[in-house]
Parts: structure tokens; sequence; C-alpha cells
């Protein structure tokens, strides 16, 4: 922050023979101060991303194919395919915390949706390969999303509510199909309003040690403190003929904790 207060005040010098002349006034020390402390960037964004291929190679692949994301329209949801009605705040705190909160021009929720045409792996030769899922398309809504890098604990901190409200896929190599799943927030089944239309998520990503006995350090610690949401799937389908629909409310995941690292 030093190097903009000095920028900040290189500006203010150098405009000052001009202010002279349009009848402006040079701000004093006081003044100085309080428009460097007005530290923060806002951002206004509306885009749609497509990627044709991801893929993570190990010794063989896993590729995801066609990807899109934007607004709801492009997984038929009822909004356009734009993702827009964003506004990203993005502060540096006294304590030099970075705080970065997502969230909408409207002050309404965020729609959103995604597709992705397959999911699949690949051996090295490319000579064998086996399509986990196809047909992924998903809309929902995104009322919260606060990121915190926290200085004192070193960790990437988030809290996010959202919504999945209507989710269509095949797992291929099982012959199973997912129709119009769903996640809300606890309650929500039975009882839809407002209130509990998103599920909630507290994470935690940083770097630590291995759990319990491992010997492992320095490895991606992912903590998730809670996450609470209904699901629902309309119909799962074997063989293009449904077999009945799920239902789980008040699904809470909590003091769960990862360790990933290679091997």
């Amino acid at each position: 922050m030093k190097g903009l207060k000095k920028i900040a005040l290189a500006t203010v010098i150098a405009a000052a023979p001009f202010a002279s002349h349009a009848g402006m006034k040079a701000l004093d020390d006081t003044s100085m101060g309080n428009v460097t402390g007005q530290a923060g960037v806002t951002i206004e964004l509306e885009t749609q991303v497509s990627i044709g291929t991801f893929t993570y190679t190990d010794e063989g692949s896993f590729n995801v194919n066609d990807i899109v994301l934007g607004g709801s329209g492009v997984a038929g949801g009822p909004g356009t395919n734009l993702l827009d009605d964003l506004y990203i705040d993005i502060d540096v705190e006294a304590d030099g915390d970075a705080f970065i909160s997502v969230h909408s021009i409207s002050g309404q929720p965020i729609d959103w949706g995604m597709t992705a045409s397959s999911m699949e792996l690949v051996a090295a030769d490319g000579s064998e390969s086996t399509t986990l899922i196809s047909g992924l398309s998903g809309w929902g809504q995104l009322a919260q999303l606060d990121i915190r890098v926290d200085t004192a604990t070193d960790e990437l901190q988030l809290d996010v509510l959202f919504s999945v409200n209507d989710m269509n896929f095949d797992v291929e190599f099982l012959g199973v199909g997912i129709r119009n799943m769903a996640i809300h927030g606890a309650g929500y089944i039975g009882d839809p309003n407002p209130g509990n239309a998103f599920a909630y998520a507290d994470v935690h990503v940083y770097k630590g040690n291995g759990l319990g006995d491992s010997t492992a350090t320095d490895v991606l610690r992912v903590d998730i403190n809670d996450i609470s949401m209904d699901v629902s799937i309309g119909a799962i389908e074997i063989g293009g003929t449904s077999i009945g629909s799920i239902a789980m409310q008040n699904l809470t995941i909590s003091d769960t904790k990862l360790a990933v690292y290679g091997h």
C-alpha cells in the first residue's frame, strides 16, 4: 500500500498547477490520508467462457470436453447465456488480509449455468478410453461468495451460499442417468421459500501437514467446517427407465479434513 500512496501523492503534485488554473484546491495532508485510506477495487463483469478440452495427465489422462460456463440459459434455465450482473469488491484490510466479495449489481442472486459433453479416462497411448459422465447440464444461483486470504493463519477462507436448481447427466460406464438433481438449503424440501433456498458452505484451504500419523508435510489441506443442504433427485434411470427418486433432507458435512499431495 505504500507504493499506492506514493503514486497518489505524485499525481496530486503533478496536477497542482492545473488545479490552480481550474479553481481547484490542492488536497492537504488530512484529505490525502482519507483518499489513500480507501483501499479497494470494484469490478463489474459479464462473461461467457467455453473450453474445448480440459486435460489432466498423470500416466493416462482425464479429459473434460466442451465445457461452457455462463448464465443459466446455457443449461436451459430462465436467464440469458451470459454470466452477468456480477459485482466484485476487492479490499486489502488494515491487518493485511485480502477480502473479495462477489455479489450482484441488482442485489438479486446471480444465475449461473454450465454444460460439458463428456468426462473420460484415456490410456497414455490413446488406445483405450472410458466415458465416465456425459451430457452434463446444470444451472442454479449464487447468493454469496466471500473469499478471505487470512495473513494470521495463511488460509484461504470461503463462505458460499448457492443453489443447484436443475442438473442432469449420465454416468455412462454404469448405464445410470441422473435427472432433475437439485441442491438447496437445509429445510428447503417440504418448505420451499427464499429463507432456505441456498445451501451453505464454509471451507478453509491452506498448506499444512498430513492427517493423523501421516508423515506428509507441505500438503494441500482442505478443511470443511460446515456444508448444510437438502438434495433431491427427480429420477434415477437405469437402461433409460426410471427406478424412482431420492431426497436427502438436512444433510450436514462438518469437521471434515482432506490432505492432498502427489505420490
